[in-house]
């Protein structure tokens, strides 16, 4: 597929956040169903010793780089990606899209505080765009009635913020229940919505160094970087 990366077994999307958003919005007139996956070498690394979680994501309609380290492993992997598609710019767009169009979104995830500060946010900032339902993370993941209250919606648009795998394997678990939608999960999303934690400045995001920043305002993170030297070896290893 010449739109497509392959990267440790998932096809990444070869394309721009614009280009991207522009396809999304054709699916949405549409009413295609969609599933998106917004990866980063954390991901992509746990996919490798989770084949379920693997099969999950390759199930996915479009996986894009979300991540400075992926655009680093298309490089070395001689198949450059054209930019970082970050997922959170992903979501801010489509609320955009959403307000533009009166669309009807469902919100999935965090804590209830949280997810109740982000919606409420959400209505003053995208006053056009219509609230199907939120509801917060904390539920068992087998309870059908979390999938019958997304699905009554009838949501244009699904942001599922449970973390990964959690966020992935609950969309694809309920996928095929659904008639339409824009199913995409976002990880703590909802916590810069709700104004908990806040992004990374520009000039950071541009540098793609949004990771750096988010390490220094949260060093509890430093376990989880340890994954992309390994990541980079795990390419280093497939290229041999």
């Amino acid at each position: 597929m010449k739109n497509k990366v392959n990267i440790l077994g998932l096809d990444f999307d070869k394309t721009t956040k614009q280009d991207m958003i522009n396809t999304l919005k054709h699916k949405i007139q549409h009413h295609k169903k969609t599933f998106i996956v917004t990866a980063n070498p954390e991901i992509v690394m746990y996919a490798l010793k989770d084949q379920e979680y693997m099969n999950t994501l390759q199930s996915a309609d479009h996986i894009i780089a979300d991540g400075a380290g992926i655009i680093m492993g298309s490089k070395l992997l001689k198949t450059p990606l054209p930019e970082r598609v970050a997922g959170f710019d992903v979501l801010k767009d489509l609320l955009d899209v959403a307000n533009e169009e009166a669309l009807n979104v469902f919100f999935l995830g965090a804590g209830k505080k949280v997810i109740e500060q982000a919606v409420q946010n959400i209505k003053s900032e995208y006053p056009n765009l219509v609230i199907g339902g939120y509801h917060h993370g904390f539920f068992n993941e087998h309870d059908p009635s979390i999938g019958e209250m997304v699905k009554n919606s009838n949501s244009d648009i699904v942001f599922v913020a449970l973390g990964f795998p959690k966020q992935e394997k609950w969309i694809a678990k309920n996928f095929d229940t659904f008639a339409k939608g824009i199913f995409m999960g976002v990880g703590g999303s909802f916590d810069i919505l709700a104004g908990k934690v806040k992004r990374a400045p520009l000039l950071w995001r541009k540098l793609n160094l949004e990771w750096l920043y988010r390490l220094i305002t949260q060093p509890a993170r430093w376990k989880r970087m340890l994954v992309i030297p390994a990541f980079v070896k795990q390419i280093i290893e497939t290229k041999k």
